[in-house]
């Protein structure tokens, strides 16, 4: 995994998930990562061999807020 991406109010951080993960697993994962670590889903590319890149955001605050978990 790449390191993430602050821009103003926000941080990003991308997430790479295989070909071989399920739409039930990766919803699963993102919301793991939305329930603990405050992250929502900023975009999603799909390509044609089944992989997709996931950016994840959430609003920079003062405390320290825990990664992304992989």
């Amino acid at each position: 995994m790449t390191d993430g991406v602050i821009d103003g109010d926000w941080e990003y951080q991308p997430l790479r998930l295989p070909p071989g993960v399920s739409r039930r697993a990766a919803a699963t994962q993102l919301a793991i990562h939305a329930e603990y670590a405050g992250w929502e889903l900023s975009r999603v590319l799909l390509y044609a061999d089944g992989t997709r890149k996931i950016w994840l955001r959430r609003r920079r605050t003062a405390a320290a807020m825990p990664g992304v978990i992989t």
